[in-house]
């Protein structure tokens, strides 16, 4: 079971700030997909993974990361300075 956590315009498209997963995934595109395959909501949330960060147990990764022993992984969009 992992934490999955959505901020700004992704936790808007999902409509949750966050919720457990039961997933079978190896890596966070895996994750991804299967999010994907859940509802609308989440494909249109998933559609251009170019324009999403994430972290994995509070650490900035790529997609390709793997989830063994993760705890938590959080999508969002790029920070910007100001």
């Amino acid at each position: 079971m992992i934490d999955v956590m959505y901020f700004a315009w992704v936790r808007e498209r999902i409509g949750l700030p966050k919720e457990k997963v039961e997933t079978e995934a190896a890596t966070v595109a895996e994750l991804v997909d299967e999010l994907k395959a859940r509802e609308e909501r989440y494909a249109a949330a998933f559609a251009d993974t170019t324009a999403l960060r994430v972290a994995v147990d509070q650490e900035l990764t790529d997609f390709d990361a793997p989830l063994a022993g993760v705890r938590e992984v959080a999508f969002f969009p790029p920070m910007t300075g100001g």
